[in-house]
Order: structure tokens, then C-alpha cells, then sequence
């Protein structure tokens, strides 16, 4: 069967929240150092989705290790600022985008959660209802995926490079059931708790995979959705911070794949730009931990 696909044009902000019951949702918005960005797209949800609608309970931003404004900004404009230092800290020091998703997920509440990158120039709410659209709308899909035409160049094309490059050839070979996804690495996406709160999250750049992997082994490829979001102008990344993505996307995959031989640290060699040490790892199902959803 097809992975099922939306529009965010499908949704409505005010039919949404007449939808959504008591279901509580939260949007977690992972942030390192985008005091550019973190104002408009926390007060378009604050304003809108929160007070206006009240379809958002709960607005959360992580701010991981930020040097700039960015939590003092995002608090001045309606959110819920919180340290990623100071979640979990027991268990140690963790590292990049999966670190920050997992400590948020452990650090809200709501039954339905959508996560947005903190670095969108072009912010505006669809990035959130066409997310959490098809979770409130159909109880059978747990998980949404957005996909948008990202340009690099004039023509409007030339973003998702690792995508085409490394994770769709990982998909094409060893995990052929995601193979309709039209961005399998898109910062844009979210699910019901009772799902996400069971599985593992990958450290680093390769949790967007990793939690696409997980579910479908858990519950099958029908869980999954995606949408069109439309076009998404954000801070495309240098190419020496590409290979170390892929590399960790790679590891991951080879050892959801079985292989037991894949170490902890891959030594990326890049003779003329410099050696990159890039950690795997997985955090343990937010659900095994203690205090996890404590009053």
C-alpha cells in the first residue's frame, strides 16, 4: 500500500481545534544559536495556534547550548524555554538533533507532538497544521512526515543532498517499505506519544531515519503519513558538515540492519578538509525512564 500523502492545504486551524477534543497537542521547536529565525516562527504559533485557536497546549523550545538571544527571544514571544543541559542530565552528556528530540519528548506532555526546525526564513503555520493535521483527522496514522520543495539554486532545486545522495540509496537497499517517502530527512514531523514514547532515539543526525525504521518494524508501514508543506527556505549546510551527516546516517542503518560489527565512533578521513570523529548511539525509549509524565 502507498505510504498515504496530504496537503497542507487540507487544514484549517479553526476546524482543527473544534476536532481535536481533549486530545493535547505540543510543538517542540529543537534550537542551537537561531536568534534570526526563533522570533517569527514562535510568535506565528504562540499567537495564532495557541491563543487564537487554542489548538496548541503546550510550546516548547529546547534551546541546546545556544552562545546567542535565542532562548531569551523565544521566551519574550510566548514560549516554554527549557535547557537541554538540564533535562536528563543523569544520564550524561548526549550529542546533536536526536539528543534534543529525545529530551523533549521526555520534557512535554501533549498526547500529540510535532516537532519544527528552529532555521525556516519563510515560517508560517502550515509548517505545523499540516503535521498535525492528519493525526487529529485519522486515528490510524501515528506518525507524519512533511516534505516542501527546498531551492538552492535559481531554479528552485538543488536542496536534500544527503537525502539523494545517502539515506534514499540506504532506503532503496535495505528498507524498501520507505521508499514512498518523499523526504525521509525532513525536520518536520510528529506523532502520537503512545508511539514515540516506545522506541529508541538514535543520537545525532540520524534520528530522522532511525524513528522512521523503528516505527514500521513496530507497527508496520501503514502508521506512517506525509504531507506537502509547500516550499521551505532555511540555512542550507556547507558541504564538510554533510559527510559526517551521512556517516551517521549510514552507521545507524547498517546497524538497524543487523550488522553487529559497526563501531561506536566512525573516523570520517577527509584528506585537504579534515577528519570528522562522528558518534552512533541510541537513547533508551523515554518511557523506561524514571519520572517520566510525573506531576
Amino acid at each position: 500500500m502507498p505510504i498515504a500523502t496530504y496537503d497542507y492545504l487540507q487544514f484549517d486551524p479553526a476546524e482543527l481545534a473544534g476536532l481535536k477534543g481533549d486530545t493535547t497537542v505540543t510543538v517542540a521547536l529543537p534550537a542551537k544559536d537561531e536568534a534570526a529565525t526563533i522570533g517569527p516562527i514562535v510568535s506565528a504559533i504562540h499567537t495564532e495556534l495557541v491563543l487564537k485557536h487554542g489548538l496548541v497546549d503546550e510550546l516548547l523550545v529546547i534551546d541546546d547550548h545556544s552562545e546567542d538571544e535565542t532562548a531569551h527571544i523565544a521566551a519574550e514571544e510566548g514560549a516554554i524555554v527549557l535547557s537541554a543541559a538540564d533535562i536528563l542530565a543523569e544520564h550524561g552528556k548526549g550529542h546533536g538533533k536526536g539528543e534534543a528530540l529525545w529530551k523533549s519528548l521526555y520534557a512535554s506532555s501533549g498526547e500529540v507532538i510535532s516537532w519544527c526546525d528552529a532555521d525556516i526564513r519563510n515560517y508560517d503555520n502550515r509548517f505545523i497544521l499540516g503535521i498535525i493535521g492528519p493525526l487529529l483527522t485519522n486515528s490510524e496514522i501515528g506518525f507524519v512526515k512533511g516534505f516542501y520543495q527546498r531551492p538552492l539554486r535559481d531554479d528552485g532545486e538543488g536542496g536534500g543532498r544527503v537525502t539523494e545522495l545517502m539515506a534514499r540509496p540506504i532506503i532503496a537497499s535495505l528498507f524498501p517499505e520507505l521508499g514512498g517517502l518523499v523526504q525521509p530527512l525532513s525536520g518536520e514531523f510528529g506523532g502520537r506519544r503512545s508511539l514515540l514514547e516506545a522506541i529508541h532515539f538514535s543520537q545525532g543526525y540520524a534520528v530522522d531515519l532511525a524513528m522512521l525504521i523503528d516505527l514500521v518494524a513496530a507497527h508496520g508501514p501503514d502508521v506512517i503519513a506525509q504531507v506537502d508543506l509547500g516550499t521551505r527556505v532555511h540555512r542550507n549546510r556547507p558541504l564538510r558538515e554533510l559527510g559526517p551527516q551521512s556517516a551517521a546516517i549510514l552507521g545507524m542503518a547498517l546497524r538497524r540492519a543487523g550488522l553487529t560489527n559497526i563501531p561506536p565512533e566512525l573516523e570520517l578521513v577527509r584528506p585537504h578538509m579534515g577528519n570528522a570523529t562522528v558518534r552512533l548511539g541510541d537513547r533508551p525509549p523515554v518511557a523506561t525512564l524514571d519520572g517520566y509524565l510525573d506531576d
